[in-house]
């Protein structure tokens, strides 16, 4: 009787490995976020005050942990996202080990992905100083302007359907596609196909992420709301429903702004 290698039957099951670690890292920023959102609510600002500073007079220690929320929070929401196209990255590369060829780790693509959202994360904390320096954003990470947030809302519905839109979420819904096109060997090729990847995404999602401001950026319920219906877009390829979503988008601006 042939007796199994411990390793090998391991790397065997790289796929179930991969995906308990995807399912880690999503519960372990899921539980970040809900920790910020417990000590902020009901509003204890006292043990709070880390995470949302009351001036715009920040500290580099202010500016550092707004942008750690803000990256944890792009980790919890993209993570089941991006997750089929890093299990078929892992496949094929089990078989190229397979064949002899060079193994690269998924870690070098999730690692390029994430890149990405870190420089939206960037551009979000900045954007972040910069309403609240100008009145424009409330103690509870909420816009104060009643016009900027309907604003957001018809621009965000508009958005879904314009052509970058869906060229964006089209490739992002094709993770096998995506891999045939963009392939390239190697750890540095795995990374620039993860920030070719992000790149997509966040062609795709962005807008969606703003609504943040509106909604308030640690509010849980809409966190949840904006993670499922990312999720849902990619996979569903029903047109109709980016396109219910834009019409809801706008529709509810409008109410914003008549209110």
């Amino acid at each position: 009787m042939t007796r199994t290698n411990p390793l090998a039957y391991i790397l065997k099951k790289d796929r179930f490995l991969v995906l308990i670690a995807l399912f880690i890292l999503c519960v372990l920023s899921w539980w970040y976020i809900i920790y910020l959102y417990n000590q902020m609510y009901p509003m204890n600002m006292d043990a709070f005050l880390f995470a949302m500073p009351m001036t715009s007079n920040w500290s580099w220690t202010d500016f550092v942990l707004l942008f750690l929320m803000w990256f944890v929070m792009m980790i919890a929401m993209m993570t089941p996202s991006v997750a089929p196209l890093v299990l078929i990255f892992t496949s094929i590369n089990r078989k190229r080990r397979e064949q002899q060829n060079p193994f690269v780790s998924s870690g070098y693509l999730l690692s390029g992905y994430f890149l990405v959202w870190a420089a939206f994360s960037l551009f979000a904390t900045i954007l972040q100083w910069l309403l609240q320096r100008a009145s424009l954003l409330n103690p509870e990470m909420i816009t104060t302007s009643k016009i900027l947030g309907g604003i957001i809302f018809i621009v965000a519905g508009v958005f879904q359907f314009t052509p970058l839109k869906n060229t964006c979420l089209n490739t992002c819904r094709s993770p096998m596609a995506f891999i045939h096109q963009y392939w390239k060997d190697g750890k540095s090729g795995a990374l620039r196909m993860g920030i070719q990847n992000g790149t997509y995404c966040l062609g795709c999602c962005w807008i969606l992420m703003i609504l943040l401001f509106v909604s308030g950026i640690m509010n849980i319920l809409w966190i949840a709301v904006i993670s499922l219906f990312v999720l849902f877009e990619k996979v569903v390829p029903a047109k109709v429903f980016s396109s219910i979503a834009g019409i809801v988008l706008i529709a509810y601006g409008i109410v914003i702004l008549l209110r």
